[in-house]
């Protein structure tokens, strides 16, 4: 089976690798940069990525560039707790949770395919925009995709909510536990940060984010330089007796502006001898840390099916359940309980448990992991998607 793969993004590089696990060997990855390169900021990647990542033989690969997340936490803007809890092997998970900055991971995963595939299976400065002579075209070229437009034309830049993130990256103080995601913020505006570096020195990855006036620039380009004094600004008085925002902001070398954009959801990925993987397929907000993790569970889903001969398993298998994690996102996913600190007690609070009860915070925490895939239980004691050859 000729197979062609549109784009060395993260889903691209991680279908070639669950393709070749399951015994296709004539494929080729096309990237139309001339040159991939370690570009991004940080992401997170959940454990049921990481699970995938595992059985392609890449564990030891993965935590040497990785921070194993220990906790995630919710934080009113006044820097009181919401929510906290335990994140990966911690939480009861088999797999760790990790954070990682995107350009290591995608290097990563670049460095396998060429060892495993060879070099030839990757042919940079190739922009593939439709289907050729192969049996099937695999489009994971992002949320501008070139073989979405060619399924869906007329569809338009990807539509926007109205705020913008700024993202970068800081050498600081470790905060909480040393390997905590921190979230702040009043369900507008937010700041985000973890560590995606620790020992020496920890490098802490943040995004800041709020509403914009006016039309986004650039919709879809994570690289638009922003004024770092300018985003200060917005947070000068997020100050708090163990993380001090505006320091942050200050302390990075650079910061990159992107307007928060997705896409709506698909009727379908799949026509004739093309489908779609990843942001192509079901680009969604940067809520929940599922953007990566759900393009990898894509990979290697899309490689089960057809080594089993039923490509329509794949989309009957992801189509729904990404459709349903992107209408989440659109509701705020789990963040939600930052807008609904803010809503009931504006000014602050003195006990969360008077605003937000506990079994109302642990159902939107739970109900989230459902909708997203990883809940511990179910994740734990699910099917593998590797072949047995």
């Amino acid at each position: 089976m000729d197979i062609v793969i549109a784009g060395g993004g993260i889903g691209g590089l991680a279908a070639a690798l669950s393709l070749h696990a399951a015994g296709f060997e004539n494929l080729t990855v096309h990237e139309a940069a001339r040159e991939i390169r370690p570009l991004g900021v940080g992401i997170n990647l959940l454990p049921h990525a990481v699970r995938e990542l595992t059985e392609l033989g890449l564990a030891d690969r993965l935590a040497a560039i990785g921070v194993a997340t220990a906790e995630l936490g919710y934080f009113d803007r006044h820097g009181s707790a919401i929510w906290s809890e335990p994140r990966g092997v911690d939480a009861g998970y088999l797999w760790p949770q990790y954070s990682v900055h995107r350009g290591r991971l995608q290097m990563m995963l670049l460095d396998a395919v060429v060892e495993r595939l060879g070099p030839r299976s990757v042919v940079t400065g190739s922009r593939i925009t439709g289907p050729g002579t192969e049996d099937l075209l695999i489009g994971a070229d992002g949320i501008h995709s070139a073989i979405r437009a060619r399924l869906f034309p007329g569809e338009g830049p990807p539509p926007w909510n109205g705020l913008v993130l700024w993202r970068g990256t800081t050498y600081g103080t470790p905060f909480l536990t040393g390997r905590s995601m921190i979230m702040i913020g009043d369900g507008t505006q937010k700041f985000v940060a973890y560590p995606i570096e620790v020992g020496e020195r920890t490098l802490i990855n943040w995004i800041a984010e709020k509403p914009f006036e006016g039309e986004a620039p650039d919709r879809g380009d994570w690289n638009r330089p922003a004024d770092l004094a300018e985003v200060g600004r917005h947070f000068a008085d997020w100050r708090f007796d163990w993380l001090d925002v505006p320091r942050i902001i200050a302390g990075a070398e650079a910061a990159y502006e992107y307007p928060m954009v997705d896409r709506d959801p698909l009727p379908y990925w799949t026509e004739g001898n093309v489908t779609l993987l990843g942001d192509a397929a079901h680009a969604m907000y940067p809520i929940g840390s599922n953007g990566a993790s759900q393009a990898i569970i894509d990979a290697r889903v899309l490689a089960h099916s057809l080594a089993h001969g039923d490509l329509a398993a794949y989309e009957a298998t992801r189509r729904p359940a990404t459709t349903t994690l992107q209408l989440s996102n659109r509701r705020m996913g789990p963040e939600i309980v930052m807008k609904l600190a803010h809503e009931r007690a504006p000014g602050g609070f003195d006990d969360i448990e008077q605003v937000i009860p506990y079994a109302e915070r642990a159902e939107i925490a739970a109900s989230y992991k459902r909708t997203a895939g990883f809940d511990p239980a179910s994740l734990n004691e699910s099917p593998s998607w590797s072949v047995v050859r």
